[in-house]
């Protein structure tokens, strides 16, 4: 980054909109800090110089987005361009949303509080799929058609990437293209193609039909349709134009090695979920857990050297300030040299005062020795995902773990100094039976009693049990999802089966997995229920406080959608799925 690039000038800003930002929002919204910009280690270029305009939307709060790596990764990789620049954007909360709506001001970005309807290219980051009505929120308020068919080339490219879009089809009438896979090389690539089809003077529909044909990583779905099956869902999307793939193949990064780390990381203004630096050791899992659906989208296994991660974690300490750094990876423990990693990690920044979290361990026989290896603070406890209680369930889904080596890990975490454990758990999983849930229970309490034994008083144990959806692109797509009654009575059991007051049994809101596995699992009329929820008030379905369930099943009612054939049914083998032309077969080379 230059000088000229760290300077903020007067000219870079819509000066006019960020005074009455200001003036307006300083005495009259929760945490004004989320939206007035100004970070430590974020880009502003000088108004004029890059030809190309990049805004990455995280349609979810400032406080989550700022803890996202991809965003992260992706704001360094364009903003190390001459050429273009990126810049953020959330979406607000509601009280934020009030004052711009009734002062009708504009959504805009925080480096230069431009509105969204002026960037070149707006791209969303789709992690999650209850944050399907943020997304319209944000167009709506940065002056963009919620619709696709209803924007012309004077309105962004409107696109969109992450794991929920191995489904695209519910939010197919809102997104111009999706960007299936890795984005390193597939995102500047398309805005420069994007660039060079304006500049052609190409119309709208021309320009989005040459981008599907170029890339077999795009999927446009305004040249898809998909027909009604006999059992009442929408089948597979297939071209109706020639020249666009029937297969969108998934783009993959070779060699991750090739895209530095960020090393001068955005630092949030305001407390975020995550207040670490977030170093990537590995992409990809060796596991084949047959519920997961982070693993098959993102094989193959691409591994970073030991001395660049301990460079790129020393090297964003000293230039932030932050002393925590956090392993990022599906499973850290099975980096192939992690006790390699984990001593140079200590022999470089425990002298720094750097401690070390490792959040994502695979509960095996590796376990011990990894909670030896920790640094981070022993208050903040062990976090570990059996899934299952049973060792003939964990064999069902193909997790490849034993109950020993989880109490053999949690002794040694004890013996260490750890006095707090939380176990990852799931109901509703295929062929589930009262055993399975009464293990849960079981479980968590016998890990109590060792604690016990070792510290002389109770850890605390934490028993965090999901409702299993069963989503695209896993091993268990095709069947459906436990109905309302079985969760229900599944989460009773579990509240009456608990005696220890040691363990503390959380449940993830039943409602809100419903409307989870609605969008995760719907077709591409999903898009009419997101829209109609959306005008009805939904807004932050993600968050308790927001979420309001009777919005969706009105919204369900109007569009005349059955969720029991989307959500509860399962796929014969020869029906067609309304994800099937989203392949995540490895495409190389880009």
């Amino acid at each position: 980054m230059t000088k000229n690039e760290r300077t903020m000038n007067a000219c870079d800003f819509d000066a006019g909109l960020r005074a009455k930002i200001e003036s307006l929002l300083l005495p009259d919204v929760q945490t004004p800090g989320q939206y007035i910009g100004g970070e430590p280690g974020s880009v502003v270029k000088p108004a004029g110089a890059v030809r190309g305009r990049f805004c990455f939307a995280f349609p979810d709060l400032y406080t989550i987005g700022m803890s996202n790596y991809a965003l992260q990764l992706l704001y360094a990789i364009i903003n190390r361009r001459d050429d273009w620049v990126c810049e953020r954007v959330f979406c607000p909360q509601p009280d934020m949303e009030g004052i711009l709506r009734r002062n009708h001001l504009p959504l805009y970005s925080l480096e230069t509080f431009t509105p969204l309807d002026r960037f070149d290219v707006l791209g969303f980051t789709m992690q999650y799929e209850l944050c399907s009505t943020n997304v319209l929120t944000m167009l709506d308020l940065g002056r963009i058609p919620i619709r696709g068919d209803e924007r012309t080339m004077t309105h962004p490219l409107v696109i969109a990437g992450g794991p929920a879009v191995f489904n695209p089809e519910p939010m197919a009438r809102f997104i111009d293209l999706f960007v299936v896979g890795d984005g390193e090389e597939a995102l500047p690539q398309i805005c420069d193609a994007w660039l060079e089809l304006r500049q052609s003077g190409a119309n709208r529909n021309e320009a989005l039909f040459a981008l599907a044909r170029r890339f077999p990583y795009v999927y446009v779905p305004r040249f898809y349709h998909a027909e009604m099956t006999t059992a009442g869902r929408l089948g597979r999307p297939r071209p109706t134009e020639s020249g666009v793939s029937e297969t969108i193949r998934r783009a993959v990064v070779a060699d991750i090695n090739a895209y530095p780390m960020p090393t001068n990381p955005v630092l949030p203004l305001i407390e975020s979920v995550q207040d670490r630096i977030s170093v990537e050791i590995m992409r990809g899992c060796p596991g084949g857990c047959r519920f997961c659906q982070s693993g098959p989208i993102k094989r193959p296994i691409r591994i970073r050297p030991v001395e660049s991660i301990v460079t790129a974690a020393r090297d964003a300490c000293l230039a932030t300030g932050v002393r925590d750094v956090s392993l990022l990876s599906l499973s850290s423990s099975d980096y192939p040299d992690f006790d390699a990693l984990m001593a140079r990690l200590r022999e470089t920044l425990t002298p720094l005062g750097i401690s070390i979290t490792v959040p994502s361990l695979r509960v095996n026989h590796q376990l011990s020795g990894v909670t030896q290896a920790l640094t981070t603070e022993r208050s903040s406890g062990l976090t570990i995902a059996p899934e299952a209680a049973l060792d003939a369930m964990r064999q069902r889904i193909n997790k490849q773990v034993t109950n020993d080596d989880l109490l053999e890990g949690c002794r040694s975490a004890f013996e260490n100094g750890f006095s707090r454990v939380k176990m990852y758990f799931m109901c509703g999983l295929p062929g589930e039976t009262t055993a399975d849930i009464d293990g849960i229970i079981s479980l968590s309490q016998d890990i109590a009693f060792l604690g016990k034994s070792i510290l002389k008083r109770f850890p605390a144990i934490v028993a965090s049990v999901s409702n299993f959806i069963p989503k695209p692109q896993t091993p268990f797509q095709r069947d459906g999802m436990q109905r309302r009654e079985y969760f229900s009575e599944t989460h009773r059991r579990l509240r009456e089966a608990k005696h220890v007051r040691a363990v503390q049994v959380k449940y993830h809101g039943l409602e809100t997995s419903l409307a989870e596995a609605m969008i995760a699992r719907g077709d591409r009329r999903m898009g009419e229920v997101i829209e109609t929820a959306w005008r009805n008030g939904a807004r932050l379905d993600a968050w308790r406080e927001h979420f309001r369930p009777d919005l969706w099943h009105t919204a369900c009612e109007t569009a005349g959608v059955d969720l029991d054939a989307i959500v509860h049914s399962p796929y014969d083998t020869t029906e067609e799925l309304p994800w099937e032309h989203i392949s995540i077969k490895i495409l190389e080379p880009l």
